[in-house]
Order: structure tokens, then sequence, then C-alpha cells
């Protein structure tokens, strides 16, 4: 059934309210509830929650002529999602800019009872990242960790929200279907993951092994910090390191080129891919 599609001609109407100065709530924040972006998202926003999985649709705003493209995937969404549809100029009005892709849609997520930590399969790879600030980095930590076959990633109190339309779209719509927790002190995670049976690899320039050399076991945590801090201390002390071995001269890699490389050797160890 085609959903009903709400037509908006004034930029204050209350039922788009959410998508209002896009780029200040962004900063504000919207607890737990998030703003996906072009068609690609909303796709991936629409299987998860058809999966009665950690996110569900509540309404989407699309520019008009953006409709048609994206009727396959409107049809995926429950009937009590609402549809606003807008001429550009309206729609420019709303998001505080010229939003060119035209698609929008508000999401909520809502976790699961207990923690991530314990809900892990018996065979497991995780991402864990520290400081990790950068929305575009974050984003492509995600899309990384889908591509490798990564069944989590933890992020410390320190780190971005993944749920910034930015990280959300440089991930690919991977926010949605990687499972994540964020907050809490990285050495007490990688303590908990480590009392699970987890080999915890730091990843630093200066690490002790050569990434291709990991050995495979039935669990394994790649911990990733910040560019230029890197890791604290406090992480590289307690735990084994590992090195992406380069040329003479680079001091390292941008964290996510370095995340996308080194799980692709660990989840290569393993067998996952």
């Amino acid at each position: 059934m085609a959903p009903r599609l709400i037509a908006i001609d004034n930029a204050d109407d209350p039922g788009i309210a959410e998508f209002r100065d896009i780029r200040e709530r962004d900063l504000t924040g919207r607890h737990n509830r998030f703003i996906a972006e072009g068609t690609v998202v909303l796709r991936m926003l629409a299987e998860a929650h058809l999966m009665g999985g950690d996110f569900a649709a509540e309404k989407v705003l699309l520019l008009r002529n953006r409709v048609e493209g994206v009727a396959d995937i409107l049809e995926r969404l429950p009937d009590d999602v609402p549809v606003y549809v807008a001429e550009a100029d309206v729609l420019d009005r709303i998001v505080g800019f010229h939003l060119h892709r035209g698609v929008l849609a508000l999401g909520r997520r809502q976790p699961r009872d207990g923690a991530l930590i314990d809900r892990l399969p018996e065979r497991s790879l995780v991402l864990v990242g520290c400081g990790i600030s950068n929305h575009d980095n974050a984003g492509s930590m995600f899309r990384n960790a889908a591509a490798f076959d990564a069944d989590a990633i933890f992020l410390d109190e320190t780190s971005c929200d993944p749920l910034y339309r930015k990280a959300m779209r440089v991930s690919v719509g991977s926010v949605l279907s990687v499972p994540y927790q964020r907050g809490g002190d990285a050495v007490e995670l990688l303590t908990r993951l480590a009392e699970r049976d987890f080999a915890i690899w730091t990843l630093s320039p200066r690490g002790e092994v050569d990434i291709r050399s990991i050995p495979a076991s039935e669990r394994m945590a790649l911990v990733v910090g910040t560019e230029g801090e890197g890791l604290p201390q406090a992480v590289l002390s307690r735990f084994r390191s590992a090195r992406i071995p380069q040329s003479p001269g680079l001091d390292s890699l941008n964290v996510a080129t370095a995340t996308g490389i080194a799980l692709f050797a660990m989840s290569s160890t393993a067998k996952r891919i």
C-alpha cells in the first residue's frame, strides 16, 4: 500500500518541528533520536524498523520530486509513520540550508535490555574506540565493521555520538546495522572484555606485533584511539599492541583507514571473511 503523503506548505508546521534547524540540533543532541539523511540510510532505517531491532522510524520528510524514487522504501514502513512532502524552497527553510539530497527521516533508538557485552556470540570480533571525536572517522569505523564482519562496536565516554547525522551518512547506514554501545571508561570496558576471554589488541604505530601475525582466537577485540594522541598510556600499558607496517617517514595512518586494514587482517585470520 502506498503511504499517505502529507503536503507541507509552511516551514513552521508543527508536524515537521523535529526537522527544523538541523545543524544546530546536531550540536545539542536529540536524546536517542536522530536524523537519517539520504536514500541509502533511509533504506537501512526502514529495514531496521521492519526487523524489529534497536531502531525505528518516526516520520519522513521528502522533497516532492524525490517521492517516486523512494516509493519502494516508503512501502516498507509501517502505516503509522507519516510521510511529509515539501517543495525545495519550503524544505530549505525548514532545515536551514539547501538540502540537495531531499530525503530525511526522524529515527529513534530503543536499546535492548541488558548490556551488549553479555549478548555477544561465543565467537566474536569487536571494535573498541577510545576518544573518537571526529564524526567522519566514527562513521567510517562503522562501515569498516560492517564490511569485515565485526559483531559490535564499543565507544568510550569520550567518543562522539555515532547517531550524529554526518557519522550516520559516512557509515552508509551501518550505524543502524552494527550493534554498538557508547559510554563508560575505556580501561574498565576492556577489562570486562578480557574477563570474558577476549584477546585484546591495541593498535599503535609502535605496536609489538605485526597486525598480520596476530594469532586467531575465538574472541578478539581491536582497540583504536584518536588521531594525534592515539591511545592513552593507561590502555597501552595493560594490553598487547599491534602495528600496521608502513613506509618509513610516515608517523601513522588515519584512524578510519587503519581500522579498515586491521579489521580485514583480524577477520581474515579468524576466517570470518
